[in-house]
C-alpha cells in the first residue's frame, strides 16, 4: 500500500539540517512532488521523519534531484536518537526531471526513519517527496 500523503497520517518531519522559508521541510510529506524542502549546500544533509504509530515499513519512495548517495536509518523508540543503519543508495543523475527511486527497508518497522544525504551532483539537493511502502 502506498501513502501518498504521510502528513496525513499523523507523520511529521521533526529535525533537518537546513531550513529554507521558501522550501520548508513540511513539502516532503505533503504529497505533492511540485513543493520541495532544499538544502542549503554542504553535505552530509538529513531530515528525520517521525510517524504517529510504530509503522511498518517494507519500502520508501523517495523524489529528489541532485541527489547522489541516500542512507536511510531508523528508530524504535520514542526520541530520535539511536538510530540503526537500515540502507543505502546511489542514485542516477537525471536531467530536467526528478530522480524517482525505491529503497527496500526488508518490512522494518520504525516510529523514525532518517534520511542522510551523504553526496549530491551538485551543491544544492531538493526532495520533493517521500512515500512509504507498507
Amino acid at each position: 500500500m502506498i501513502e501518498s500523503s504521510l502528513r496525513s497520517l499523523g507523520a511529521k518531519v521533526v529535525v533537518a539540517s537546513s531550513n529554507d522559508e521558501d522550501h520548508p521541510t513540511e513539502n516532503i510529506i505533503d504529497g505533492n512532488t511540485n513543493t520541495f524542502w532544499m538544502s542549503t549546500g554542504m553535505f552530509p544533509q538529513e531530515f528525520i521523519i517521525r510517524f504517529a504509530d510504530m509503522t511498518n515499513v517494507s519500502s520508501v519512495t523517495l523524489d529528489s534531484y541532485n541527489v547522489k548517495h541516500l542512507k536511510v536509518e531508523k528508530n524504535t523508540s520514542q526520541n530520535a536518537s539511536h538510530f540503526e543503519f537500515v540502507a543505502e543508495k546511489e542514485l542516477k543523475q537525471t536531467e530536467g526531471h526528478l530522480q524517482s527511486n525505491s529503497i527496500s527497508l526488508n518490512g522494518t518497522t520504525a516510529t523514525h526513519l532518517r534520511f542522510i544525504i551523504t553526496s549530491g551532483y551538485d551543491h544544492f539537493v531538493s526532495v520533493h517527496s517521500v512515500r512509504v511502502h507498507k
